[in-house]
């Protein structure tokens, strides 16, 4: 009885709804763990399923249809392209980069880390080749000289993925390249340890 009159005023809560409202959830760490990884991927997954909200709740000031069309490529450019990262960094918590001698008694183990490692990583790749169609339709002519100068990040990236500066396909191939070595440096041991 005493709190109705102490002028605490009820708080409610709004649903989350729309792409830009999810990616604002993403965010991060100083140190990522495991679980912040996988809580941003599946912030920005639920962003990408999302709908945009209306034109005058974007992120970024929208004056006609063109720009609107512009920022929807970027945007979902940009959320793929945290997608592909936040994949590698999860990878990361599973990899084993290089495999010694002495590493022959949890060889099951590694292997299986490893497998997990290159999922991730695999995904990653799936989510950069999201990436790249996205800036290839930001990339048309009808934008040629239009950029969205309240995501300049965004137009950034846009032109590094243009310009080649910008690969992630490079960095996710030489990764599973690499974990394909330590897989067949493991399954070489033979117990001679």
């Amino acid at each position: 009885m005493l709190l109705l009159f102490t002028g605490i005023t009820a708080i409610f809560p709004y649903a989350i709804t729309y792409k830009e409202q999810y990616y604002n959830l993403f965010h991060t760490h100083y140190q990522q763990y495991p679980e912040d990884v996988i809580e941003n991927i599946y912030w920005l997954e639920r962003a990408v399923a999302a709908d945009f909200c209306h034109p005058q709740n974007a992120l970024a000031k929208i004056t006609d249809e063109t720009t609107w069309e512009k920022y929807r490529y970027l945007f979902m450019m940009h959320v793929n392209i945290k997608l592909a990262d936040q994949h590698l960094r999860l990878g990361r918590t599973w990899d084993k980069y290089k495999a010694y001698f002495y590493d022959e008694p949890w060889k099951e183990e590694y292997l299986r880390n490893l497998d997990t490692a290159e999922t991730c990583y695999s995904m990653g790749l799936y989510y950069w080749n999201e990436a790249k169609a996205w800036a290839e339709k930001a990339n048309a002519k009808k934008f040629m000289f239009l950029y969205i100068t309240d995501q300049q990040f965004w137009e950034d990236e846009r032109e590094r993925i243009y310009t080649g500066d910008l690969d992630y396909e490079r960095t996710i191939n030489r990764e599973l390249a690499r974990i394909q070595s330590v897989k067949d440096t493991l399954n070489s041991m033979n117990g001679s340890y």
